[in-house]
């Protein structure tokens, strides 16, 4: 997420000796892309701060409606339909936009005259030391650690041939796809069809509704192995969208031009028209589908809203208010990022607010709420701050540490 902060693209050849000859020219979609990714990314999570158990529940079970709310009411259909719109769409769209940004980078390089992968080795270690942290302090769910050792390899992949990259994509798609049809076979197999999961542990409620903040670190270090399984398990699924990531800017879909407005057009129509019938029938499938749902459909699904959102762009005359909010998040990416899974881990843990066992039995809508709370808080926050600096604060961090 720190690399996808960048967003301009140098121009002009500039050579070794002249490293800043290139003119920097932003692309204001990858901004509003990104931005919406962020926000999108918390739609997810939120469910995992508000549900009995929080990160341990998702290992538990607690992989339907989190609420208490019957799937045949309104508020039931309501959480459904919100969860489902988010699930794995939006972080498989901020994967793909960090595959951009790595290639935004090595293109800038190539064009200063500078060596690749060079610098960029500090940058992804940074952002894997932020991510424990994260993980650590804050989240157990993070990103960021999967994100810096998959940035590494497909950093090194940019240096192969054009035949190399293209054989490793489809090579990681496919096994991808057929690792998570032989687990979720496994898995519906292995419960005899059955589509509830088992009772959230007791033990994990209690702590993240009456435990210490201290309890909460120790727990997350002590079953790290356990806690960390999701970028192991998406591995290939992360080399995969990084790569198409690299692939669609090398194409041009993010450029203001007549071809990339087409490709947009055929992403938002390939992506929502497999995405949208492979998501529902996964939804309507119970929760034996989940893998399916966050892991295979999932990233059609965010190529769709790729494409849609890039379309929506194209037939704006001027930015709004709304786009200036989310370009604001998207150039603060990384700050966001962690802001957000602080405010809602202060709102739900009982360290904080305790809303998730307060308001246990209350329904699904508290829970959105404090979603579009915590994105309000985002937006503003972002908006205001970018009036008086250029970056965000973890993205000037970064800056500082590696003196760029």
């Amino acid at each position: 997420m720190a690399e996808a902060a960048e967003t301009r693209v140098v121009t002009g050849a500039g050579s070794a000796g002249n490293a800043g000859s290139g003119t920097r020219v932003r692309l204001p979609l990858l901004d509003v892309l990104r931005g919406v990714a962020i926000l999108g990314t918390l739609m997810s999570n939120v469910w995992i701060f508000a549900g009995p158990g929080a990160e341990w529940g998702v290992l538990s079970g607690n992989t339907a409606t989190s609420t208490g709310a019957d799937s045949s009411t309104l508020a039931g259909a309501a959480e459904t339909v919100f969860r489902s719109l988010a699930n794995g769409k939006f972080l498989s769209m901020l994967t793909i936009l960090f595959g951009v940004g790595l290639a935004i980078q090595f293109r800038s390089a190539a064009q200063r005259g500078q060596p690749w992968p060079g610098r960029y080795k500090w940058r992804a270690l940074f952002l894997f030391t932020e991510g424990t942290v994260h993980f650590l302090l804050v989240f157990a769910w993070d990103v960021l650690m999967g994100y810096a050792v998959v940035a590494l390899l497909v950093a090194w992949l940019l240096t192969r041939s054009a035949r190399a990259q293209r054989v490793t994509w489809i090579a990681m798609g496919a096994l991808h796809l057929a690792a998570m049809t032989l687990l979720t076979t496994a898995l519906l197999f292995a419960s005899g069809g059955a589509t509830g999961g088992p009772d959230t542990d007791t033990d994990a409620v209690t702590l993240y509704a009456e435990g210490g903040y201290a309890e909460q670190v120790t727990f997350r270090l002590s079953h790290a192995v356990v806690l960390r399984m999701e970028p192991v398990l998406s591995f290939a699924l992360l080399v995969f969208l990084f790569l198409l990531g690299v692939r669609l800017f090398r194409a041009g879909a993010f450029q203001n031009d007549a071809a990339g407005r087409r490709i947009r057009r055929r992403l938002a129509g390939w992506g929502l028209g497999v995405g949208l019938p492979l998501t529902t029938l996964a939804v309507l499938g119970g929760p034996g589908f989940f893998l399916l749902e966050r892991y295979v459909t999932a990233p059609a699904l965010a190529v769709g809203y790729l494409g849609l959102i890039g379309m929506v762009m194209d037939r704006l005359r001027h930015p709004g208010p709304l786009t200036s909010a989310l370009t604001s998040v998207g150039r603060t990416a990384l700050s966001c990022y962690v802001l957000q899974n602080v405010l809602a881990m202060l709102a739900c843990y009982g360290i904080g607010l305790g809303l998730a066992s307060r308001w246990a039995d209350s329904g699904p809508w508290w829970v959105m709420g404090l979603w579009a709370v915590i994105c309000l808080v985002l937006v503003t926050g972002a908006s205001l701050w970018l009036r008086r600096f250029e970056h965000g604060p973890l993205e000037s961090l970064q800056k500082r540490l590696l003196r760029r």
